[in-house]
């Protein structure tokens, strides 16, 4: 797949802020594409999916990650690193307690395409691929 462009974060916190600034990494790496390069609702789906992907890295892969932004021809890469070689697992979403379980589902439905791979360093890349 041709590359348009390419952008990489890394994010270095576990708190609330470091997801907060995943999502405005995005906003201006879509910013940067230009307005008529990207559709107003997969912007916001976009959007959606690296606060997703951030947050679980954070919460389920030792509290560092990094973020990687690409551009395709008609698509946007989601990489998102972590020190945990486990993969994702779907799990039934809690509808009462508030302990989650509806990431992953939500993130695969919205993507063209989702991969987890095991770095040979140890650790993990999931990576979302979303139509632009």
């Amino acid at each position: 797949m041709d590359t348009m462009s390419d952008h990489v974060a890394t994010v270095r916190c576990t708190t609330t802020v470091a997801v907060a600034d995943a999502r405005d990494t995005m906003r201006e790496f879509l910013a940067a594409l230009g307005p008529a390069s990207v559709d107003p609702e997969a912007a916001d789906t976009a959007v959606l999916v690296v606060s997703e992907l951030v947050t679980n890295a954070l919460r389920h892969g030792g509290g560092i990650c990094t973020l990687r932004l690409t551009a395709h021809p008609g698509a946007i890469e989601v990489a998102v690193d972590d020190a945990d070689p486990r993969p994702p697992r779907p799990r039934t979403p809690d509808l009462t307690g508030g302990t989650g379980g509806f990431g992953w589902h939500m993130v695969n439905d919205l993507a063209l395409v989702t991969a987890v791979i095991r770095r040979p360093g140890g650790g993990k890349t999931v990576s979302a691929l979303l139509a632009r």
